[in-house]
């Protein structure tokens, strides 16, 4: 085998003369492979050598192949297309398979979004795809790499991770606040914001204020079937939630919700967890569990520091 491949003529030479074939014109070839005429002319003529047969017939304003040039063409000429085509494949960068995050839209928007930018910082290699949705996906058939799920630990995998517990506090605006927090007055006087959720009555006001013998709204409620919108109608003015307190700690911290912490209240057995498909891990998959992980640490020691 190796005397055979020794006996192959050199790829200059095959390029060369089958790009003088293909347009039957040195010239032509030769601004086809940017050389000179020269260049190009020598090629073939070592490659008649290497051969011992000529393979061109050299007219004053044309040129013919002779039979062993064109049988040589026939098998020289698909051979170059083919392997031109595999080398520009295996040059081409392959594609980055991002990191799939699924959460749910209130999980995405209030916890995950303001961490991002430091993830992006230390990690600009690593592309992110945030998989937003209240369903819950099916990792293995959806290419999703970790989820984090709001659900009671029965609902969960036994391999999931505890992120952190769930908390209830009343939120709004500190204008609002003021007036809905000051000890005296209810949140019933005021506007009350509601999310349009029958799977968590843990978050709708009805049963929160029986449950602490307070008159129920006296000035309407507003409903909101995404938790995202209802925190950011809270921002604005436009009433008070009942909030998620481990997601709301950035807009705590920053000023844009004030929390009635005297109403603070951890829900049973309800909390955040971190799921992962079976099978093994890639090493990006890895750091984004690893950044995951630790941002719950730290959001676990604020609500901590917050008692």
């Amino acid at each position: 085998m190796s005397h055979a491949l020794l006996n192959l003529p050199p790829l200059d030479a095959l390029r060369g003369f089958v790009a003088t074939a293909r347009r039957l014109s040195i010239t032509a070839a030769a601004r086809d492979l940017c050389l000179t005429q020269s260049a190009v002319s020598r090629q073939i003529q070592a490659l008649e050598e290497r051969l011992g047969v000529p393979l061109l017939v050299r007219g004053n304003r044309q040129i013919v192949l002779t039979d062993a040039g064109q049988q040589l063409f026939a098998l020289a000429s698909p051979w170059l297309d083919q392997l031109a085509e595999l080398t520009a494949s295996l040059r081409q960068t392959p594609a980055v398979r991002p990191v799939t995050i699924s959460a749910s839209i209130g999980v995405a928007s209030l916890w995950m979004l303001p961490r991002l930018g430091d993830f992006q910082a230390a990690h600009p290699g690593i592309d992110l795809r945030v998989e937003t949705s209240n369903r819950v996906m099916d990792l293995q058939r959806e290419s999703v790499d970790l989820a984090i799920r709001y659900a009671p630990a029965g609902g969960v995998p036994a391999a999931a991770l505890h992120l952190f517990a769930e908390e209830i506090v009343p939120v709004a605006s500190p204008a609002v606040a003021a007036g809905a927090f000051d000890g005296a007055a209810a949140p019933s006087g005021h506007v009350l914001l509601e999310l349009h959720d029958r799977t968590h009555p843990f978050l709708h006001w009805t049963p929160w204020l029986r449950q602490r013998g307070l008159p129920g709204p006296t000035r309407g409620t507003l409903h909101f079937n995404q938790y995202d919108q209802l925190i950011q109608a809270a921002i604005e003015g436009n009433g008070v939630a009942l909030g998620r307190l481990p997601l709301l700690l950035p807009a705590l911290r920053d000023g844009r919700l004030a929390a009635w912490m005297p109403q603070r209240t951890a829900v049973d057995d309800y909390g955040y967890w971190l799921v992962q498909p079976d099978g093994p891990m890639r090493a990006e998959v890895d750091i984004v569990r690893g950044w995951l992980l630790q941002h719950a640490a730290a959001t676990r020691e604020a609500l901590t520091a917050m008692r």
